[in-house]
């Protein structure tokens, strides 16, 4: 798993649904500190998954690349350790 990072997402616009390109990555609710506990979780076979904390609706979207969203912007930038 080295070298592989499972994107971070957050709702802190209050959308009703976010469109991403990953199967696989953690909600955090809202930017901290109004952040909720970081849940890793996994489409799997699903093109949509709801957070159990926040109750925000992801959905694949086969248009997006990488960490792309829809609305941008939902991807949590993670400052890389010095």
């Amino acid at each position: 798993m080295a070298g592989h990072v499972v994107p971070h997402f957050h709702n802190s616009a209050g959308a009703p649904k976010i469109l991403i390109a990953a199967r696989e990555f953690m909600c955090v609710g809202a930017l901290p500190p109004y952040d909720h506990p970081h849940v890793f979780l996994d489409m799997g076979s699903d093109d949509e998954i709801v957070c159990p904390y926040c109750s925000t609706l992801y959905k694949l979207d086969s248009h997006l690349h990488g960490t792309e969203s829809n609305p941008p912007g939902a991807l949590l930038e993670i400052p890389a350790a010095a």
